[in-house]
């Protein structure tokens, strides 16, 4: 897997398939190129429909590097990556930005300063992007993301906090990495009416993570809206969701 220096030292990973116009997928909170993209079909689906697909490691994921250090990680940092690694590519004739959940944020950051972006899709996050600045953390909140990561005992946690650890001992994640960056979640407002290419909000029906999905689609201009089935978790994997996601790339390009 190739890797490539951010602007701070920190190594990163990424992936790439195929030919043709570039895509470029960044991956939720926890998860990873494998389990968001690869695992679900949606790399192989792009690559068919004739698209070069790359797809980032994020700081604290996957194979990238894991620093413990808060002030290394945040979405803003993340969007930084992104543009980075695109330097690197030589990519010049623009690119398609999808990005789930915490991708989903860094995406939305890139496409309000990044030129080449060409469409953006934000998938898995809802109105607390326009209410928050950033991923729902209002069922949990960052700081009960944190302590359900780093806490002793895992019996002592809520359900909410229980699943994020759970989910991080699935995929092998390095949980004090992963409690950096949830003490740096993005909580300021995006820019969002500064938005002026293709965009679309993919969401599952049942994602409490993404609730009223249609603020953050109102929010930016004329963005298109699909609710597909699945929660937070499972909405990447519903056959509809490759589907929205596919549909929209051929249409924008």
């Amino acid at each position: 897997m190739p890797t490539f220096q951010a602007s701070d030292g920190i190594t990163l990973t990424y992936s790439c398939w195929g030919e043709g116009p570039l895509v470029v997928l960044h991956h939720g909170f926890i998860a990873n190129t494998r389990t968001n993209w690869v695992l679900p079909g949606i790399v192989e689906a792009l690559v068919d429909a004739g698209r070069r697909v790359v797809a980032i490691d994020a700081r604290g994921h996957g194979e990238s590097e894991k620093p413990h250090d808060p002030a290394r990680y945040g979405e803003s940092r993340m969007a930084e990556d992104v543009m980075a690694l695109v330097d690197l590519l030589d990519e010049r004739a623009g690119y398609d930005l999808v990005g789930y959940s915490m991708g989903a944020i860094v995406a939305l950051i890139v496409a309000t300063r990044d030129s080449r972006v060409r469409s953006v899709v934000a998938a898995g996050v809802g109105s607390a992007v326009v209410e928050l600045g950033g991923v729902d953390t209002r069922a949990v909140g960052r700081n009960g993301i944190r302590d359900a990561l780093l806490a002793d005992d895992p019996a002592s946690l809520s359900p909410a906090g229980m699943g994020f650890r759970a989910f991080v001992d699935a995929v092998g994640g390095d949980r004090v990495a992963l409690a950096a960056q949830a003490a740096a979640l993005h909580a300021t407002p995006i820019p969002l009416d500064t938005i002026a290419i293709p965009a679309l909000v993919l969401v599952g029906r049942d994602d409490h993570l993404a609730t009223r999905p249609e603020v953050l689609a109102d929010a930016i201009r004329g963005a298109a809206l699909q609710v597909v089935p699945g929660d937070h978790l499972g909405a990447v994997r519903e056959p509809d969701f490759l589907h929205a996601l596919t549909g929209f790339l051929k249409q924008v390009g």
